[in-house]
């Protein structure tokens, strides 16, 4: 296996305006429209930012913001982390903005730092950050 093995990830939502204004402003970035790739089922899907050049050759992973049927949001399942300066910085914005705060800036020793939130859809993300 290579390392970082994750090429990609979804995260599943019920409510895509709520959801995409809830990680632009947390994120503060854009996501993009992906056209839907199996017109036999309807799926609403927005990409964050990626490296389109190297797309999934480049370090890190790309992924998704997708409602579908079929795939209900929520903790409880696949952990997705994102990287950030401050994960506090984050998670206040995720407060602010429609979540809640799951878990407080932690220190993960040598490791640095990692925080956890819930989404307005009830996922919960994390993020990471060495400061």
């Amino acid at each position: 296996m290579k390392n970082n093995p994750v090429v990609h990830f979804e995260i599943y939502v019920a409510d895509m305006p709520r959801a995409r204004k809830f990680y632009e402003a947390v994120l503060e970035t854009t996501l993009e429209s992906m056209p839907n790739p199996t017109p036999e089922v309807e799926m609403d899907m927005w990409f964050f930012p990626m490296d389109k050049e190297h797309g999934m050759s480049s370090y890190g992973a790309g992924g998704m913001l997708v409602k579908m049927e079929g795939f209900t949001p929520g903790a409880g399942g696949t952990l997705v982390y994102f990287g950030c300066d401050d994960c506090g910085v984050q998670a206040a914005r995720a407060a602010a903005n429609g979540g809640s705060i799951f878990q407080e800036k932690t220190s993960i020793g040598e490791h640095g730092f990692c925080a956890l939130v819930k989404d307005t859809e009830g996922n919960v993300v994390g993020f990471h950050s060495m400061n």
